[in-house]
């Protein structure tokens, strides 16, 4: 393995392959350490008898949350154990790869390094998913802020990028409630992404997004700068208990529209709450009943009240700590279409040249990086 170590670096100088998988090994033996190996199998073991009783669809709604954390646990378990045996093989493909003096064995070993190298660095930023919501589904909000028609513009681009991204992923999306624009683009829009740790991975997207461009809506090309806001939410489970108050609730229903002002429904089916106290304000049309967007938009209000009591308790424990509190509302990316083609985030220094790619969704890199950067806050 040693002579073999040293002759193979995938076009880099001399490259130590040995070394590279120790500490491959190494850093897997932290992410099973952190995920519990023994514990999760105990803890599929206990969901799928739960999965097995005759009487689990008696009560569909908890039959889902058993089979869907069944499902996820296992796939967790299996993506482990097969990148485990990866890693394993990965000494084996070098050692034949040299005893055969073959240049396309050894270009095989090299490529499934770098897949391998990948896979545990996704799995590693994983682990690092331990806040107390982050394993939660996640329901994101974009509006439209400072730039007229090209903020609207931009705000519908974002959209695109988080539900491309999540389809790229095989994650379910439901867009819950979108107000659009009289001119292009929309004022803002409320969507939810359905699979576990949507909310912690996706959390580290919320704030201020940059966009300077040449205005396709300028008649005399003049370049622009946009902006829009967004903001990531847990989705509130039964056991947060959010309570509120129906007489604090003004409800108000309103006929759906799409795009122009053009009717989707002849109903007054659309609904929106204000919750009196707070000022908060969240809407729902997606559904064709106004029971069930009422009940999507109670969820929204809700999740929205769980949040900001998350931030009031935060900003204690940073009084504590003497942190002046470092706001997520602050600008955090700039998506440069000209003078220049880039995309940078503000607090990790990440950047890619192809904005386009990044705007179709191509986005686990700046997700990976502020995961990173804002453990790093957190010591």
């Amino acid at each position: 393995m040693d002579r073999a170590a040293h002759r193979y670096a995938g076009g880099v100088a001399i490259v130590d392959v040995s070394e590279e998988l120790k500490s491959l090994s190494s850093t897997m033996e932290s992410i099973e350490a952190v995920l519990d190996l023994d514990k999760l199998r105990a803890d599929i073991a206990v969901l799928e008898d739960q999965a097995a009783a005759p009487s689990l669809w008696d009560d569909p709604d908890n039959a889902q949350k058993v089979t869907s954390r069944l499902s996820y646990l296992q796939g967790v378990l299996r993506k482990t154990e097969a990148l485990r045996g990866r890693i394993d093989d990965l000494a084996v493909l070098f050692e034949l790869a040299e005893a055969e003096d073959d240049a396309d064995a050894r270009a095989e070993a090299e490529a499934e390094l770098t897949s391998v190298r990948q896979a545990v660095d996704e799995m590693e930023v994983r682990t690092l998913l331990s806040g107390e919501y982050d394993a939660r589904e996640a329901l994101v909000n974009i509006r439209a802020e400072a730039g007229g028609v090209d903020a609207a513009d931009f705000a519908e681009q974002l959209q695109r990028m988080y539900l491309r991204w999540a389809e790229r992923h095989g994650y379910s999306t439901e867009v819950l409630d979108t107000s659009y624009a009289e001119e292009a683009g929309i004022k803002s829009t409320t969507f939810a992404v359905k699979s576990p740790y949507a909310y912690g991975t996706l959390s580290v997207e919320q704030g201020t997004h940059r966009l300077v461009r040449i205005s396709p809506f300028d008649n005399q090309g003049r370049r622009q700068t946009s902006f829009a806001g967004v903001e990531v939410l847990p989705v509130v489970e039964q056991s947060d208990h959010v309570e509120i108050d129906e007489s604090e609730l003004r409800v108000d229903v309103y006929r759906s529209s799409g795009p122009g002002g053009q009717g989707v429904n002849t109903t007054d089916s659309a609904v929106r709450i204000t919750h009196l106290p707070t000022g908060i304000v969240v809407s729902c049309q997606n559904e064709r009943s106004q029971i069930q967007n009422r009940a999507s938009a109670m969820n929204v209000l809700q999740a929205k009240l769980l949040e900001r009591r998350r931030q009031e308790e935060q900003a204690k424990m940073d009084a504590l700590k003497g942190d002046g509190g470092n706001s997520w509302g602050n600008q955090m990316r700039s998506y440069v279409l000209h003078p220049y083609q880039m995309v940078k985030d503000l607090r990790t220094e990440h950047e890619v040249g192809n904005p386009q790619s990044v705007l179709d969704g191509e986005i686990d890199g700046f997700l990976e990086a502020g995961i990173r950067w804002r453990k790093q806050q957190e010591k």
